[in-house]
C-alpha cells in the first residue's frame, strides 16, 4: 500500500521535479515499434536470486529459464505480427514491449513502471502530471501477468491510469472484483470454476475424505478456501488444510513441509490430496516424501497440472495418479507454423534476448539431457532435432492459446475504439478511453465466440488430464475430459476416457466405510460429518441408498420392513384362509355336522309314525333340524376373505338361525312343564299361554328387530388392521353393544329353556326330553362363557376361528343331546320304540306321580289299574278319547304326542 500511495502522490503532483529515467535498461525485454504499443509480462525465468543485506533498491538477477513463460512471449509476438499482417486495424500497426517478471512481485511491478512512461518522451522516464485522466503513457494495454499475486500488484499500479490489463493465466477469485480491479480482464475462468470442477470430480469418484495443500499467497489461499467451500456443499470433508510458504527462500519452508508430511502420515485414510501450488513447490514437496506417501492420488491445479519440470522429477513414477486441471486450449496450427519458420540469425537473436538466451542454453541442455532441468525448466528433449523442432515440442499450448486470445481481444477492442469519429486518425489518447471498448468486445477466433462477462472473465472451461502411472514424462495429449462451466458438467472425450476416470473409484479415500443399504450414518458430536458409524435401520424403516443420513419410514398402513432393510415390502393380506390347517379341521367338523343333520332328518322322516319321533315334537323337531343345518353352513362363512356383505350375513344368519332353534327348544320346554306340572292353577295358566307357533315367531321376531337395528346403527363391515408384517383382514362387528345384545338375547332364551327343562328332568328315562334339553343348554352356556374372554383377548385371524368353534360346539351340543339319543333308540333299540314300551313307562311314571297327588285320585283303579288296561285303550282307536278323558290333565298333552 505504501508503494501505491507514493505513486499515487507522484501522479497527483504532490511531489514534483522527480524523474525515474532509463528504467528499462535493467530489464530483459523484447520490443517492437508500432503506432499502438501493447505491454507484455511473462515469467521467462522462474525465480530471482535473493541477496541478503540489500543497501539500495536495485533489480535482482533472475535464473531458471522457463520454457512455459517463453511460450507466452513467442505467442504474443506471433499474435501481434498476425494482426499487423491482417486488415483488422487497417493502417494502424501494433508494437510491443515484453518484459520478464521472473515470477516475482517486485520484479513484475518494476517492469510495469516501464509501461507508464509518458508517450513521445525523449527519455524512458516517469514524468509528473497533475491530471491522471489526461496522462498519456506509451503503452495502451498490457498482456499479463502470469501468477495471480503478480497480476494483483501490477493491476494496482495500472489502476492509477485505468490501463487495460488482460491476463492469460491469473485465476484468483478476487481479481473478478471490479471495484478493486476495474481495468483487469482475463482469458481464463476464475478459480471458483476450477475448484467447482475439482469438487465434482472428487464427488463423482466417491471420495469424501481429502487433504488440501496450498501456497501462502493470494492465489493459494483463495483457491483452497474456494475448494473447501465447494467441497462442503457436496458433503466432502477436508481432513487437513496445510499451507506452505510462497517462496522457496523462506527460512521456514523446510519446517512447514515437514509438518505437512507428518500430517500426511497421520491421516492414513486420506488417499487423495488437492494441491494449489507452483511446480517448484511440488518438486520440493515430493523430495521430502517416501514412496508410500507419494502413492496417493494428487489433484493438480492449473499452476502445475502440465508441468514438465514436475514430470521429470526422479520419484514421480512412485505417484499413484496425478489428475490435472488446465485451461481449455484451441487450435494452434498456425502458431506451430510460425515456430517452424522462426528466424534464428544473429540479427534477430540480438533483438529477441529471450530467444538468444534459449539458443545459448540449448546445447548444454542437449548434452546433459538426463538432467536438463538445470538449464531449462519444463524442457522435453527429442533426438536429432534442430532448434525450431525443439521449440515446437516444448512450447506450452495452454499459455500460447490464451495469450493469443488476450492479444486478439485487445486488437478487436482497438478496432471498435476507432469506430468513434474523434479518434479515427489519432494514436495519442489516454489508456482509460480504450478500456470500455475492450471490455465489451466480442470476436470469433478459430470458430469460437469469445467475450468478457461482467466480471471481466472468459469462461472457456477446463480440460482434465491424467498423468500416466509409472511414466516419467508427462503426456500433454492425455486429455480425458472437459468441464463445461455453463452446464456445470464433466464431459468425457470417449467411453474409454470415462472408464479411466471411473477406475479411480477403486481407490477409497473415506473417513469411514460406506454404509450399505439398510443402514444410516450416525455422526458423533464434534466429528466431521464424513466420520460416522453405520447403524442398521429399525423395524419399518429403510434406506435405499448407500451413506444415507437417515432412514426413511415405511407407510405402516401398507408396508413393512425388518431391521436393516433396503426397501419396504408390501404387507400381505392375512385372514382365516381356506387352506389353513385349523380352518380345514373346523370345516370338516361343520360338514360332518351338516351331514349328521341331514341323516337325522331322513331317519326322522322315515320313522315319523314311531312314538320316539312323535315325542320329539313333530313339526318343531324339523324346524330345529333345519335351523341347525343353516347354522352349520353359516359357520363356513367365518372362513375365507372377509368382505362387507359376508360380514353382515354371517352374524345375522347365525343370530336368526340359532334364535329360531332355541325358540323351538323353548316351546318343547314349556310343553314339558305343561304336561307334567302338578299344580292345577299354574297348569291352567300355562295351557292358555302355550301357543307354539306364536312363541317361536315372537322370539325370533325380537331377534330380527335387534339385527335390523344393528344394520342401521353400525353394521358389521370389512376392516383392515395394520399388523407388524401383514394387514389383518377381518370383520369389524360394528357396534359391540348390539352384538352383545344379540348374543345376550340368545343366552336369555337358552336360560329359560334350561330352567324349564331342569324342572322336568325326571321324566321316563327313555323319553326324557327335559334331561337332554338341560344338557344341551348347559353345553351352550359353557361354550359361550369360555368364548367371551377368549374372544375379547384374541387378536389376529384366529379371532374368527374362536367364534366358529363356539358355534360348532353349540350346534353339536343340541344335535348330540336332542337327536342322537333318539336316533340311537330308533336304530338300535327298536323294542323301546313301541306303544307298549311307551305306555309301560307312562304307567310307571304315572303310578309314582299319583302317590304325590293328595288333592284327588288321578287314575281309577277299576278302569286304569294295569298297563293292560292302558294298552287296551291305546290299541282301540274308538276308546282313545276315553283314555285321554280319564287320564289326568297333566298327562294329556304328553300322551297325545305318542298316540
Amino acid at each position: 500500500m505504501a508503494f501505491l500511495s507514493i505513486h499515487y502522490i507522484y501522479f497527483s503532483c504532490l511531489i514534483s521535479g522527480a524523474a525515474l529515467c532509463d528504467m528499462s535498461r535493467s530489464f530483459n525485454g523484447v520490443k517492437a515499434r508500432g503506432d499502438i504499443i501493447i505491454g507484455g509480462l511473462f515469467p521467462v525465468h522462474e525465480k530471482v536470486i535473493y541477496t541478503t543485506g540489500q543497501e539500495k533498491p536495485e533489480p535482482l538477477a533472475c535464473e531458471a529459464f522457463d520454457i512455459a513463460g517463453f511460450s507466452g512471449v513467442l505467442s504474443m509476438i506471433y499474435a501481434i505480427e498476425m494482426i499487423n499482417n491482417s486488415s483488422l486495424l487497417g493502417d494502424i500497426r501494433l508494437g510491443y514491449e515484453i518484459y520478464d517478471t521472473c515470477a516475482e512481485v517486485t520484479t513484475a511491478v518494476r517492469a510495469t513502471m516501464n509501461f507508464i512512461v509518458k508517450s513521445n518522451s525523449s527519455k524512458d522516464c516517469l514524468e509528473p502530471e497533475c491530471t491522471n485522466s489526461e496522462y498519456i503513457p506509451k503503452v495502451k494495454a498490457v498482456v499479463g501477468a502470469s501468477y495471480s499475486e503478480n497480476s494483483m500488484a501490477v493491476a494496482r499500479v495500472l489502476n492509477l491510469l485505468l490501463m487495460t490489463q488482460v491476463s492469460y493465466s491469473s485465476s484468483a477469485e478476487i481479481l473478478s472484483d471490479k471495484v478493486r480491479f476495474p481495468a483487469f480482464l482475463r482469458t481464463v475462468p476464475k478459480d471458483s470454476y476450477q475448484t467447482r470442477a475439482i469438487a465434482k470430480l472428487v464427488k463423482r469418484s466417491g471420495w469424501n475424505w481429502v487433504g488440501t495443500i496450498a501456497t501462502d499467497d493470494d492465489y493459494g489461499q483463495a483457491a483452497i478456501d474456494s475448494f473447501i467451500s465447494q467441497a462442503t456443499e457436496l458433503n466432502i470433508c477436508i481432513a487437513f488444510k496445510q499451507i506452505i510458504p510462497a517462496y522457496l527462500s523462506d527460512k521456514t519452508i523446510d519446517k512447514r513441509i515437514n509438518e505437512t508430511i507428518k500430517t500426511l502420515y497421520k491421516e492414513t485414510k486420506v488417499k487423495v490430496i488437492v494441491v494449489f501450488a507452483k511446480p517448484k513447490h511440488m518438486i520440493k514437496l515430493f523430495s521430502f516424501l517416501d514412496k508410500a506417501a507419494m502413492s496417493k492420488i494428487w489433484i493438480a491445479s492449473d499452476s502445475w497440472s502440465t508441468s514438465s519440470e514436475v514430470a521429470k522429477f526422479p520419484g514421480i513414477k512412485d505417484v499413484k495418479n496425478i489428475i490435472g486441471f488446465m485451461f481449455k486450449g484451441g487450435n494452434l496450427t498456425s502458431f506451430s507454423n510460425f515456430l517452424k519458420n522462426l528466424p534464428t540469425n544473429e540479427e534477430y537473436l540480438n533483438e529477441n534476448v529471450f530467444l538468444k538466451e534459449f539458443m545459448d542454453l540449448l546445447p548444454s541442455c542437449l548434452a546433459n539431457s538426463t538432467n536438463s532441468s538445470n538449464c531449462l525448466l519444463n524442457f522435453k528433449v527429442g533426438a536429432s532435432e534442430d532448434e525450431r523442432d525443439i521449440l515446437m515440442k516444448n512450447f506450452r499450448p495452454g499459455i500460447a492459446y490464451r495469450t493469443l486470445l488476450a492479444v486478439v481481444a485487445i486488437a478487436n477492442g482497438i478496432r471498435d475504439f476507432y469506430t468513434r469519429e474523434e479518434y479515427q486518425n489519432s494514436t495519442d489518447f489516454p489508456p482509460w478511453k480504450l478500456l470500455e471498448s475492450i471490455k465489451n468486445v466480442t470476436f470469433t477466433y478459430e470458430g469460437q465466440n469469445i467475450s468478457f462477462d461482467s466480471s471481466g472473465d472468459t469462461n472457456l472451461g477446463y480440460q482434465i488430464v491424467m498423468w500416466k502411472t509409472g511414466n516419467e514424462t508427462l503426456n500433454l495429449q492425455n486429455v480425458v475430459a472437459e468441464y463445461d462451466i455453463e452446464n456445470d458438467a464433466l464431459i468425457f472425450k470417449s467411453n474409454e476416457t470415462e472408464k479411466q476416470i471411473d477406475s479411480l473409484k477403486n481407490i477409497v479415500s473415506n473417513c469411514s466405510d460406506t454404509c450399505n443399504k439398510g443402514q444410516f450414518k450416525k455422526t458423533a458430536e464434534g466429528q466431521h460429518t464424513c466420520c460416522y458409524e453405520c447403524i442398521n435401520c429399525t423395524e419399518n424403516q429403510y434406506s435405499n441408498n448407500t451413506d444415507m443420513d437417515q432412514c426413511l419410514s415405511c407407510d405402516t398402513n401398507k408396508e413393512w420392513s425388518s431391521p436393516g432393510s433396503a426397501r419396504c415390502s408390501l404387507k400381505s393380506l392375512e385372514y382365516f384362509t381356506w387352506d389353513n390347517g385349523f380352518a380345514i379341521v373346523l370345516l370338516v367338523l361343520a360338514s360332518l355336522g351338516a351331514m349328521f343333520v341331514i341323516v337325522t332328518t331322513i331317519i326322522f322322516v322315515r320313522c315319523r309314525d314311531t312314538p320316539i319321533v312323535k315325542a320329539s315334537g313333530g313339526t318343531i323337531c324339523y324346524v330345529i333340524l333345519f335351523c341347525l343345518l343353516c347354522s352349520f353352513f353359516n359357520s363356513g362363512l367365518f372362513v375365507g376373505k372377509p368382505c362387507d356383505i359376508l360380514c353382515k350375513i354371517r352374524q345375522m344368519a347365525f343370530g336368526l338361525s340359532f334364535t329360531c332353534c332355541v325358540s323351538c327348544i323353548l316351546v318343547k320346554s314349556l310343553k314339558i312343564i305343561l304336561a307334567f306340572n302338578f299344580n292345577p292353577s299354574l297348569q291352567n295358566i300355562l295351557r292358555k299361554a302355550y301357543k307354539p307357533v306364536l312363541i317361536i315367531v315372537c322370539c325370533t321376531g325380537i331377534q330380527i328387530i335387534i339385527c335390523i337395528t344393528w344394520l342401521i346403527i353400525y353394521s358389521p363391515h370389512e376392516e383392515r388392521v395394520p399388523m407388524p408384517n401383514t394387514i389383518l383382514l377381518q370383520c369389524n362387528e360394528g357396534s359391540n353393544v348390539v352384538f352383545g345384545l344379540m348374543l345376550g338375547y340368545i343366552a336369555l332364551l337358552a336360560m329359560i329353556c334350561f330352567i324349564c327343562a331342569f324342572k322336568g328332568r325326571k321324566l321316563p328315562e327313555n323319553y326324557n326330553e327335559a334331561k337332554f334339553i338341560t344338557f344341551g343348554m348347559l353345553i351352550y352356556f359353557i361354550a359361550w362363557v369360555i368364548f367371551v374372554p377368549i374372544y375379547v383377548t384374541t387378536k389376529g385371524k384366529y379371532l374368527q376361528a374362536v367364534e366358529m368353534v363356539v358355534i360348532l360346539i353349540s350346534n353339536y351340543g343340541i344335535l348330540c343331546c336332542h337327536f342322537f339319543p333318539k336316533c340311537y333308540v330308533i336304530l338300535f333299540k327298536k323294542d323301546h320304540n313301541t306303544k307298549d314300551a311307551f305306555l309301560q313307562k307312562i304307567f310307571e311314571y304315572s303310578s309314582r306321580s299319583a302317590s304325590r297327588i293328595s288333592a284327588c285320585s288321578i287314575l281309577s283303579t277299576d278302569s286304569l289299574s294295569s298297563p293292560k288296561t292302558l294298552m287296551f285303550y291305546a290299541n282301540n282307536n274308538h276308546t282313545r278319547a276315553g283314555l285321554v278323558h280319564h287320564i289326568a290333565p297333566f298327562e294329556r298333552s304328553f300322551l297325545i304326542c305318542y298316540l
